[in-house]
């Protein structure tokens, strides 16, 4: 069964990395009852840089909560044990943790729907120093980069709101262009 495991926002604020005030929206805090979702996103979220964040293509975030221990194998293998051990949804930065569904089964143009909205998949998201900080180690990027385990971005075709624990549908689009190849044509950089 496909399902919205939990819903995710945060306000921009400045955070420390490396030694530098940086402004992101990262650190997403989880959001109950109804959220109201617009054609720019959900209410209440906001996304620090619009160059690689947000507008209209990149409105919502979507990860897979399938992906979830792996990152909490990465973070023990870093020397993170004990630090936080709990990765709470939105931890990876996302408004939507989903279950049912990874990168390997939606394709760009393929929609989402649930009950009081439509959401369709655009691309896939890029890691940056932000998820390195985010994640507590300068690898994560690249892991993310390595394994393919990014989620991705999605469009707000109609609409309304959504509440955790909704389950929805994925409905095909084109089928021409999938997450996975789109990420690894996009990742080269990120594994030099």
């Amino acid at each position: 069964m496909r399902q919205l495991l939990g819903i995710q926002t945060a306000h921009a604020r400045r955070v420390n990395i490396h030694g530098r005030a940086v402004l992101t929206a990262i650190h997403k805090q989880h959001v109950t009852g109804l959220v109201t979702v617009q054609r720019l996103g959900l209410v209440g979220d906001e996304q620090a840089d619009l160059s690689v964040h947000g507008g209209l293509d990149k409105a919502v975030y979507a990860y897979p909560s399938a992906h979830y221990p792996f990152w909490q194998d990465q973070r023990a293998a870093a020397g993170l044990c004990g630090i936080d051990d709990a990765l709470v949804w939105g931890s990876l930065g996302e408004n939507l943790t989903l279950s049912g569904v990874q990168e390997r089964d939606v394709w760009v143009g393929d929609v989402l729907r649930f009950s009081h909205c439509a959401l369709r998949v655009t691309q896939p998201r890029e890691p940056c120093y932000k998820f390195n900080a985010a994640m507590g180690f300068n690898m994560a990027g690249k892991r993310m980069a390595q394994n393919g385990c990014c989620g991705f971005y999605l469009a707000v075709d109609e609409p309304g709101s959504l509440q955790a624990g909704e389950s929805f549908e994925l409905i095909p689009g084109p089928r021409r262009l999938g997450i996975p190849e789109m990420f690894a044509a996009k990742m080269t950089k990120h594994l030099r």
